[in-house]
């Protein structure tokens, strides 16, 4: 992924967003920090670690709705605040 500056940015937009088109990625810099990235909005390039991570998500997914299944009803609003501060945890 490549980085420009603001200043090149703003002069060679049309190029980044040719580039974007392409699939490619790029950061924007600000006195050499990151501030912004111009990225495509299609679906973009698919790696085996989004993949990954959308299997785990499914699995997750799942397991919650065979939960409900086995319980015999929804899961109530006070579950999902226990399960979201065990995960800050």
């Amino acid at each position: 992924m490549e980085s420009v500056g603001l200043f090149e940015a703003k002069t060679h937009l049309s190029e980044l967003i040719a580039r974007a088109e392409r699939g490619e990625e790029t950061i924007i810099t600000r006195h050499n920090k990151p501030v912004a990235k111009i990225v495509p909005i299609g679906p973009g390039k698919v790696t085996p670690e989004l993949v990954q991570q959308r299997l785990e998500a499914i699995k997750g997914m799942q397991a919650i709705g065979r939960q409900m299944i086995a319980r015999g009803g929804p899961i109530t609003p006070e579950e999902i605040l226990d399960w979201v501060r065990e995960g800050r945890r």
